[in-house]
């Protein structure tokens, strides 16, 4: 009896550093032997949205599960060093969104950024990761651009969590910092192959809204951002989403991230005209761009020059429309899209813009071909072979 009271009493005394240790664990278990430092102290801070110009800026698109080809990317621009570790000094990093979908290694490409953001941060530099539509995706529950890899890839990542999760529960004073993020989710998914139900289950439980990847990970993201005279946005900006409020915006994908808010906007995260969804200055060939709907959006915002998306890959490397005020960077380099070489867009202060490129060819060039579809992918590789000529989404 004496023991089970000294027991719980040194429960109650060291609730958040056993529970920080057993975090710590489970990270460096899934991160593929990462150790991350201590997260940021006031986690539910106001999202900063607008920021002045710093002396460098790097802008790198989207990355798609692909790890090797997102420290390619960042080695061009001398942001990391053959480590992996942070080696841009003042320097800026703007990812623009679609971590998520068509790779394997999109959880380690998480810890691998959320690393890189603490490293920066010591060192005077920073590190802005952004919602992207494949974001809004999965935390909605759609899996349609899904891998088998990734799923071996989350069902890992449970079965180190629920280790944690029991080595919580073994002290009584940690039941409130252990939340089960699988329970109530079915266990089998109609129509899906039955060796990839645990890794569909592990997503879920991961990625819905307050999941413990997607809260993690994501919750602090920025779905728009403005740094000085360039706007970055996965998709794209229309006059509606200005007046509606870009700070508005970040905090209502936050709050729903979150699980604080039953449903998000669809101007926000939904619909082809959405914030992660439009293409309308990236999807046709440069002198298509919709340049008079892109000039008045840019002058709704104070100081804007130029709008920087992603979403769409441009073939040709990082390109520019409408004068140079629309800028696209995403150049489908992970393997999952069209194995692009890796190319970054360098922003100076005092020099302009310019195009980092591992394809010489591309180097300082703008074009703007882009790619269109490329057949069935997704959740059409885990379908039962009677129901692959259909198309399936999973939502939850």
């Amino acid at each position: 009896m004496a023991e089970a009271q000294t027991q719980n009493e040194t429960c109650k005394k060291l609730p958040s550093l056993l529970s920080s240790f057993v975090d710590t664990f489970v990270d460096f278990s899934v991160s593929g032997g990462l150790f991350l430092s201590p997260p940021n102290p006031c986690p539910n801070s106001p999202l900063q949205t607008r920021y002045p110009s710093p002396n460098r800026l790097i802008a790198v698109g989207d990355v798609h599960g692909d790890l090797e080809k997102c420290k390619a990317s960042l080695r061009l621009a001398g942001i990391i060093d053959a480590a992996g570790n942070w080696s841009g000094g003042s320097s800026t990093v703007v990812q623009v969104g679609d971590v998520l979908d068509r790779g394997g290694d999109e959880i380690k490409t998480l810890y691998f950024l959320e690393r890189l953001k603490r490293q920066a941060e010591k060192s005077g530099g920073q590190v802005i990761t952004m919602n992207g539509n494949h974001e809004i995706m999965n935390i909605d529950g759609d899996f349609r651009y899904i891998t088998p890899e990734s799923l071996k890839e989350f069902s890992d990542w449970a079965f180190w969590y629920r280790v944690g999760y029991s080595m919580k529960n073994l002290c009584s004073g940690l039941v409130n910092f252990a939340k089960d993020p699988f329970r109530g989710l079915p266990s089998e998914f109609k129509g899906i192959r039955k060796e990839f139900h645990d890794g569909i289950r592990s997503r879920i439980a991961a990625l819905r809204p307050n999941g413990p990847i997607s809260t993690r990970f994501f919750s602090d993201n920025l779905t728009v951002l403005v740094m000085g005279e360039n706007v970055f946005v996965h998709g794209g900006l229309l006059p509606n989403h200005v007046s509606y409020g870009l700070e508005r915006i970040n905090e209502e994908v936050r709050d729903w991230i979150n699980g604080v808010r039953g449903d998000l906007c669809r101007d926000i995260g939904r619909g082809r005209n959405s914030v992660v969804w439009l293409r309308r200055f990236s999807h046709e060939m440069a002198e298509n761009c919709d340049c008079k709907a892109l000039e008045h959006v840019l002058a709704t915002i104070p100081g804007a020059k130029r709008m920087i998306m992603g979403h769409t890959i441009q073939e040709n490397g990082i390109n520019g429309a409408c004068e140079d005020r629309a800028i696209r960077i995403d150049v489908g380099m992970s393997k999952g899209c069209i194995n692009g070489l890796p190319e970054v867009l360098e922003i100076n202060k005092n020099s302009g813009l310019r195009v980092l490129s591992s394809n010489p060819l591309h180097q300082d060039s703008y074009a703007s071909r882009v790619i269109r579809s490329r057949g069935r992918e997704g959740l059409g590789l885990l379908l039962e072979e009677d129901r692959r000529r259909k198309h399936v989404e999973v939502k939850t």
